[in-house]
């Protein structure tokens, strides 16, 4: 082979990796949970900018930050955690600031979703949905049922139909100091270990169906596995619009104890591969068409202001849009980091290992 066949030859090759780097740099990879996403805005942003989008799914948040430790932090560009995992992702260094100047449609969210995460604005993250984990039961089997967490902790008010409870720890633990009165954000030590008794006692309760998710919870209560628990508003109007015989007689209510709210955010790993192209996907999931689609699809209440003349009536209602009276009830979760969040987590495991 001659000099000039050689040289040809590489000018080749470096341009067909050339090509292939940018193919590749052409790829945004969203991190995401299942089932929340509609297809058809995937679609539309990848041919308005000339992408693919490659989804991959966790089911906790704790399953999320793992994968992240473990490299994810270098191959996820676009990641959504919920409100109280956003300030501890920003302490251990696994998401980078949004690129404002390339996100302006932060300007359609509504003034409280601008600071949605306890003193981080909107620096490194943009909100995504947001909604309300309540209280779900069959209202065949609690025909006077008290708007209260008294039907899962307190057995003169069951004290025989099945019912569970969530596994998300500050979940459970929060309805159990808000039920205690010391309010569902409660962090005091002993409130916790107070709550964390109450558990325990609950769980030796014969009726006492185990933990699960809002989606599962939901459907053992289409089946009446079990009579009462906790799960999402937007997953409770989903099937109950999708399925209304089964639902017919299952209700979602804000417990006047108090409950939590919260906010899945956008986020961008500390090392994205994508940057530039994970702050077009913010901006575009923030223009208030999409934005609206998002939320019709999701059945999840928009942070987006900009979105509210195109949502479907269903979702400007309760129980997507609480009453004034509810949204007071309603807390965050609380962000935890340090020793707080060992002691949180010992007590957890306590409470799940007896």
């Amino acid at each position: 082979m001659t000099t000039d066949t050689l040289r040809f030859a590489a000018a080749i090759a470096s341009l067909l990796l050339a090509g292939g780097v940018q193919a590749e740099d052409r790829k945004l990879y969203l991190f995401n949970w299942t089932q929340y996403m509609d297809p058809e805005i995937i679609t539309a942003f990848e041919e308005k900018f000339g992408v693919e989008v490659v989804e991959n799914y966790y089911n906790s948040q704790p399953e999320m930050v793992a994968k992240l430790n473990a490299g994810g932090v270098s191959q996820y560009d676009i990641i959504v955690p919920s409100s109280y995992y956003v300030p501890r992702l920003i302490e251990m260094g696994l998401v980078q600031k949004l690129d404002k100047d390339k996100v302006p449609n932060l300007a359609n969210l509504a003034e409280q979703f601008r600071d949605p995460v306890l003193g981080e604005g909107l620096d490194y993250a943009a909100p995504y949905q947001w909604g309300v984990t309540g209280l779900v039961y069959n209202a065949s089997t609690f025909k006077e049922a008290p708007k209260s967490w008294s039907m899962v902790f307190d057995p003169s008010v069951n004290d025989a139909w099945p019912f569970g409870l969530m596994t998300g720890g500050q979940v459970s633990m929060g309805i159990a100091c808000a039920y205690l009165g010391h309010g569902y954000d409660c962090t005091d030590l002993d409130d916790w270990r107070e709550a964390a008794r109450l558990l325990i006692e609950t769980k030796h309760r014969g009726n006492f169906s185990g933990f699960s998710d809002g989606t599962p919870a939901l459907q053992q209560l289409a089946r009446k596995v079990t009579h009462a628990g906790l799960s999402f508003n937007g997953d409770y109007l989903f099937y109950r619009e999708e399925n209304p015989e089964s639902f017919a007689d299952i209700k979602f209510v804000i417990p006047d104890e108090g409950t939590e709210k919260w906010v899945d955010s956008m986020m961008i790993p500390a090392r994205a591969p994508h940057p530039e192209l994970a702050n077009a996907f913010i901006n575009f999931i923030l223009d208030a068409r999409v934005g609206a689609q998002l939320s019709n699809y999701n059945y999840y209440a928009s942070p987006n202001a900009a979105a509210e003349p195109y949502l479907d009536e269903v979702l400007t209602q309760p129980p997507i849009q609480p009453s004034e009276e509810d949204m007071a009830r309603l807390r965050f979760s609380p962000s935890l980091s340090g020793e707080q969040l060992q002691i949180f987590q010992q007590l957890w495991s306590e409470v799940k290992a007896r």
